[in-house]
């Protein structure tokens, strides 16, 4: 009987390998990445290949992992039990209950799936080559696997929808810049990429306030003056009221125009698109491409002017801020002190949400303006203030209504 100690110890150290194999396995399968995946398959490693064949065809994979891990387990309690019996007698099976559960648990769960979460694909990489053996062995089993589970489903129906949704994208993204495979940059290029066709046009307007638009009749010198205080490349025109735009003219176009023209903005302007207030910004950068135009006006529900975007301020929704040599640069949030900043109240509501981890509930407005009214309930003056959650705001200038 002494003689099978040391057979019986190889075996059981061999089962309790296996079974650090096929928990590590699971681990490593469930835990990769399947674009760095991809990534090596293109510089050519063969083994990649095969994990990711493995991955996008799952089923025997799986299947073979929970038996091969379960069999494994299951023998060596066996062992373990009869070994310890046939030794210590009475003691034997609570010696083997507590000693068994003890070593499946640290060497054969916890140790192996800790290292191979660590670096999933090089572990799958390195495992797939004995996988596929077990595979291979196990293959009458899976396949009556594979039957039983296509007479669950046609009895089972879950209606479960696997598709991705653009939260688990978001989600996705999170987890990269966490883990460092992205930085901060690329990171809130991609959510701005997803959250694109989410955004509306009045979110991005220029208000009719601050539109800087030319009567039909005014004449060459008021025009040029116009052009170079401005610093715009392109004019709205309008007829009577900046209510009524009847077109756009630009600077090029101004410039090439003979001195002795009579009426110089009928001649060179140009159609305008006008576009509602709820329109998505997505569908916006198709227009303007469909129709040649780099603006458009925004019409509100009573057909006057809300305000007016160009194809400069959708692409800033996805790049951020683009400024050119020419502009003033204008920092929406500057810091005073430690716990004080001084905003522009045309900054976006969301961008002050996120800077003060706040969230302004049952609010309607865009701008931090907009927000402030809402607030007040009123036109605020210079000293007025209120208090929001953590924060206390202060109005320190106005401007006429503003």
């Amino acid at each position: 009987m002494s003689g099978d100690i040391p057979l019986t110890v190889l075996v059981m150290i061999g089962l309790l390998f296996l079974s650090s194999y096929f928990s590590a396995t699971e681990t490593a399968f469930s835990q990769l990445s399947r674009s760095k995946l991809k990534t090596m398959v293109e510089d050519g490693d063969k083994n990649a290949a095969k994990v990711l064949q493995y991955v996008e065809d799952s089923d025997y994979m799986l299947s073979t992992i929970l038996i091969g891990n379960n069999v494994v387990n299951i023998v060596f309690s066996v062992m373990a039990t009869i070994f310890f019996v046939n030794h210590l007698e009475n003691l034997g099976i609570p010696m083997a209950v507590f000693l068994t559960a003890l070593i499946l648990l640290f060497f054969g769960e916890i140790t192996p799936k800790s290292l191979a979460r660590e670096c999933p694909e090089k572990f799958a990489k390195n495992s797939v080559c004995l996988l596929r053996f077990f595979v291979f062995i196990l293959k009458p089993l899976n396949y009556l696997i594979s039957l039983w589970k296509k007479f669950l489903s046609k009895r089972i129906r879950t209606g479960d929808d696997r598709r991705l949704t653009e939260n688990d994208i978001l989600n996705i993204v999170e987890e990269a810049e966490q883990d460092g495979s992205i930085d901060e940059k690329e990171s809130e290029l991609i959510r701005s990429a997803i959250e694109f066709n989410d955004v509306e046009v009045v979110e991005i307007i220029t208000p009719r306030v601050d539109i800087t638009a030319v009567s039909k009749e005014t004449e060459r010198p008021e025009l040029e003056r116009v052009f170079k205080d401005s610093g715009f490349m392109r004019l709205p025109v309008y007829e009577g009221s900046i209510d009524n735009i009847i077109g756009v003219i630009h600077l090029k176009d101004f410039y090439e125009l003979d001195r002795k023209e009579e009426n110089p903005i009928q001649s060179i302007m140009k159609p305008v698109v006008f576009i509602t207030e709820s329109m998505k910004i997505g569908d916006l950068l198709k227009l303007l491409q469909k129709r040649k135009s780099h603006m458009a006006i925004v019409a509100d529900e009573f057909g006057g002017t809300l305000g007016l975007v160009t194809i400069e301020d959708v692409l800033e929704e996805l790049v951020g801020e683009i400024w050119d040599e020419h502009d003033d640069i204008v920092e929406d949030f500057i810091r005073v002190s430690d716990n004080q900043y001084k905003i522009l109240c045309s900054a976006d509501i969301d961008t002050l949400e996120d800077f003060f981890q706040i969230k302004c509930e049952n609010s309607d407005a865009v701008t931090v303006g907009g927000w402030v009214l809402e607030q007040f309930e009123r036109i605020p003056v210079e000293g007025d203030s209120f208090e929001y959650e953590n924060l206390i705001v202060r109005v320190t200038q106005t401007d006429g209504r503003r």
